[in-house]
């Protein structure tokens, strides 16, 4: 089983905060939980990240954290799903585990008519270019590893002003054009950004709990 917190705005660094003691707290016994959140605009740098990555950050905070990956952006419009595992329990491997979110996203994307793929060697997903290779980027993902266990997690953009993507390096590529579901759902209803992030929570779950 897993809970699934409901999608709610959230400032990044108690967010961060929690998730650290949430994972240091945990016992044999703790329910896993996917926590639903849009952050207020931040950058933020993984471990291997640089700071000639960070190109011109203006107003927006850059915040150090101990997740995978490089430097990303969150902000309004953005669903942020954190992922708080035990892998051991579940005998997942963190590639299982990407693996399983990519999915999710996959699936999530699909459901407004977007079709997204994956990039070896570069986890998210992105937007097929016209020759079928990974163009525009759509979701980030990046984890930690703590007594097997993990947190941090994946971000699918839904509808976002994407200007501030353009101050930085995107996961540490200069140039790499970054897109959202809004942008490529050209026909139907309006997305919605709760929604999206109710049908991401659900799937997440699902995949996450496959045998």
């Amino acid at each position: 089983m897993i809970h699934i917190r409901p999608f709610h705005v959230a400032d990044y660094l108690p967010t961060l905060q929690a998730m650290r003691e949430f994972t240091a707290a945990r016992g044999p016994d703790t329910t896993d939980e996917i926590w639903l959140v849009e952050h207020p605009p931040v950058f933020t740098q993984g471990l291997a990240g640089k700071a000639e990555h960070v190109l011109t950050p203006g107003e927006i905070p850059v915040v150090r954290t101990e997740r995978g990956g490089q430097v990303t952006y969150h902000g309004p419009g953005q669903v942020v799903a954190y992922t708080l595992i035990d892998l051991q329990r579940r005998r997942l491997g963190v590639r299982d585990l990407v693996c399983r979110l990519e999915a999710a996203a996959i699936e999530t994307c699909a459901a407004w008519a977007v079709t997204v793929v994956r990039k070896p060697g570069a986890p998210g997903l992105y937007r097929p270019a016209a020759d079928g290779a990974a163009g525009a980027k759509i979701a980030s993902l990046g984890l930690k590893v703590s007594r097997g266990c993990t947190y941090h997690g994946i971000a699918l953009n839904v509808a976002m002003d994407l200007e501030p993507f353009g101050r930085i390096n995107p996961c540490g590529y200069a140039g790499l054009a970054v897109t959202d579901l809004s942008s490529e759902h050209t026909t139907g209803p309006t997305i919605r950004t709760e929604q999206v992030a109710r049908q991401f929570g659900a799937a997440l779950a699902a995949h996450i709990e496959q045998a």
